[in-house]
């Protein structure tokens, strides 16, 4: 006890350090949102929100956005229809093979974004040599991929949701006559419905920021919101970039606030 008290002051501070260190970046790219001058410097010449009305006029900024944002409800809709009965199988059913299923769903998290994302490339060109129909560089593609990415977190969390219901609750319901779907949605629903809240949120952050699988699998004439931010980036260095950054950052924090709101995230970690 005493060594611990001893080295408190120096936990503390080093938790405090990395806050600073995770913030710092995201409290500097909101305030140069806000800067007048054009070239970024300090101190600034004075404060506006025209930035942000420039980044919305910008058809670049605008369409990177809307597919980024259909995207999102897309990917989070196929990961809710095929992450529910896939919790609710892992979490009740015993068979053979179960985790190996579990450790294949979980696997996106593991697998770096980059090498993910050309294999997927790689495995879309495949399909279409042996097809002959055209599914890399599609939107079509793209959306699977967000599927894949998003689809881990509807499992881990819808899981971890199950894990707190009593199957002997499920099993009372069935011996009282009740149907199967009947049992689910009166006794297993509410239970996890936390977690599936909180599973398709989570699924929209985790699609709607992706860049390392976007940038393998836009075609022509589609590209997603992270991939113009660094497409800009390139060229120029402004308080636009800076606007755009804001909006997801504010988006993204929402999101992540309302998802710990229904589901508190350290569960599933």
């Amino acid at each position: 006890m005493s060594v611990t008290r001893s080295f408190r002051p120096a936990m503390i501070g080093g938790c405090i350090l990395a806050f600073v260190m995770v913030l710092a970046p995201l409290v500097a790219i909101i305030w140069v949102s806000f800067f007048e001058n054009k070239i970024i410097s300090f101190p600034p010449t004075g404060y506006t929100l025209n930035w942000y009305a420039m980044a919305w006029e910008m058809p670049r900024f605008r369409d990177g956005f809307a597919t980024s944002l259909k995207l999102g409800v897309l990917a989070t809709a196929i990961s809710l229809a095929v992450g529910i009965p896939a919790s609710v199988v892992l979490a009740r059913g015993r068979f053979p093979g179960r985790e190996a299923i579990q450790s294949l769903l979980l696997a996106p998290l593991i697998v770096p974004g980059i090498v993910a994302g050309a294999a997927f490339y790689m495995f879309l060109i495949e399909v279409e040599i042996v097809t002959g129909i055209q599914v890399a560089t599609t939107f079509t593609g793209l959306a699977i991929a967000h599927s894949l990415i998003a689809l881990p977190w509807t499992v881990r969390l819808v899981t971890a949701s199950l894990l707190g219901v009593d199957p002997q609750l499920r099993e009372a319901a069935l011996t009282m006559g009740a149907r199967p779907f009947t049992a689910f949605r009166r006794v297993t629903w509410p239970v996890i419905r936390p977690g599936v809240v909180a599973g398709a949120l989570f699924s929209f952050v985790v699609s709607f920021v992706d860049l390392e699988k976007s940038l393998f699998l836009v075609g022509p004439g589609t590209t997603t919101l992270p991939i113009v931010i660094v497409n800009y980036l390139e060229w120029s260095v402004d308080p636009t970039i800076a606007a755009v950054a804001t909006v997801q950052i504010a988006l993204i924090a929402t999101g992540l606030i309302i998802t710990d709101r229904y589901f508190k995230l350290a569960r599933a970690f």
